[in-house]
């Protein structure tokens, strides 16, 4: 089966400079412990690792 990051906003990115706040409303991420679930792929992956301090990721078979 394929797949799939559940990514979870856990951390205000208030302070934060702006492409890192960019990046978390590109996942799809609106509010504070908002969860999203992406296929899995290099570049959802790469833009999960620039927030990494922000949010937590978790592989899951979909």
């Amino acid at each position: 089966m394929a797949k799939k990051l559940k990514i979870t906003w856990v951390k205000s990115a208030i302070g934060f400079p702006k492409n890192q706040k960019l990046t978390v409303a590109t996942l799809g991420l609106r509010k504070l412990h908002q969860t999203v679930i992406h296929d899995d792929n290099p570049a959802i992956r790469g833009m999960a690792r620039t927030v990494c301090h922000l949010v937590t990721m978790e592989e899951i078979e979909a």
